[in-house]
């Protein structure tokens, strides 16, 4: 089990759930837009938010986001030590930096001192492209894992040990292999991720590749898909690898749906994404099925609590392996709707 880190209200490691994070992508001194994201990110289902903060006018501004924001904001520092400051002075949950480019040991050392002083935790963050070249021998994956190691022991040298550790590479197989090895070599939280994954598709694959090996290894604390896009969209994805991994801490309706062939009889896809729609506000744990034919229907779904398995005019309705109606086509989502409405989880 990891240590825990408390970040503002939440808390990441040792036996809590998984904590999704995003990046807000706005310029960070343009406070309005920058809190209006955060408040999206938010109702999507954020629950901490990293901001950039690369020049004095973005560190003006933190204030007042970290006043207005209803998460936890992380200030994501390159170079300068002086931003880490203010940003800290600015009331932020957590400091992201990477040691290797903050400046010279005293420097870390000072700003390790003056975070300690205010419970405010550091998150190590490596990334592939920014190695330090004396782990350039190594293969790719021990050399991540080496470059984050070290930054731990250096701050560890000051002190300072509420940490959370990253080390991401934009190669996915990079990435697993080298949460792998910090697994075994550190309990600081893991903020798992992909980096640079790309636009949406690439990057939802490479993002769910990559972050789902590990959660299926048991090795996370808390996750960042990395998308080229609107950053709610990361906290869709986040959402559904967590739900394929059966990491997802609540209750909800899964919709499992076949893809189609020409035994199919019923608009397949207009149904199952209707039905998406319809279960979005369902919050128990139950498993519907929208399934195109009888062959793929109460057989290949007896493990549903409620599905249809459609016809040329008339579709089965099925509960739990079993027939229970007959129904016109055009009523199958409203007698879908009532089914799902009265049964009870298992």
């Amino acid at each position: 089990m990891k240590r825990t880190v408390r970040i503002g209200a939440m808390s990441i490691g040792g036996d809590g759930a998984i904590v999704m994070q995003s990046m807000t992508n706005t310029k960070t001194s343009d406070i309005d837009a920058t809190v209006a994201q955060i408040a999206r990110l938010h109702a999507a289902g954020c629950e901490i938010v990293r901001c950039s903060v690369p020049d004095e006018k973005s560190a003006r501004a933190m204030r007042e986001i970290v006043a207005q924001s209803p998460i936890p904001i992380v200030a994501d520092i390159h170079f300068r030590c002086d931003l880490a400051i203010r940003s800290a002075d600015a009331g932020v949950a957590k400091i992201r930096i990477n040691p290797g480019n903050i400046g010279a040991h005293d420097k870390v050392r000072y700003l390790a001192d003056y975070l300690r002083e205010r419970s405010i935790p550091i998150r190590i963050g490596v990334n592939g492209g920014s190695l330090d070249p004396k782990h350039a021998h190594l293969p790719a994956a021990q050399a991540l894992a080496a470059s984050a190691m070290e930054h731990v022991r250096l701050l560890e040298s000051c002190g300072f040990y509420d940490i959370v550790l990253s080390a991401k590479s934009s190669d996915v197989a990079t990435t697993v292999q080298t949460y792998r090895l910090l697994d075994k070599q550190c309990d600081y939280p893991l903020h798992v991720g992909v980096t640079e994954a790309g636009t949406y598709t690439k990057g939802l694959v490479k993002s769910a590749v990559g972050i789902g090996a590990l959660l299926l290894d048991g090795i996370g604390d808390t996750i960042r898909v990395s998308l080229t896009d609107d950053p709610v969209k990361e906290i869709h994805a986040a959402e559904e690898i967590l739900k394929a991994c059966g990491r997802y801490p609540h209750p909800y309706a899964e919709i499992v749906s076949c893809p189609t062939c020409a035994r199919t009889c019923i608009a397949v896809k207009e149904l199952a994404d209707q039905v998406e729609q319809m279960c979005a506000g369902v919050h128990k744990k139950i498993k519907v099925a929208v399934m195109g034919c009888v062959v793929n229907g109460i057989g290949e779904s007896h493990d549903a609590d409620v599905g249809v398995a459609g016809g040329q005019d008339r579709s089965v309705l099925f509960v739990r392996g079993n027939k229970v109606a007959v129904v016109d086509n055009a009523e199958i989502l409203p007698r879908l709707r009532a089914l799902i409405e009265q049964i009870d989880p298992r």
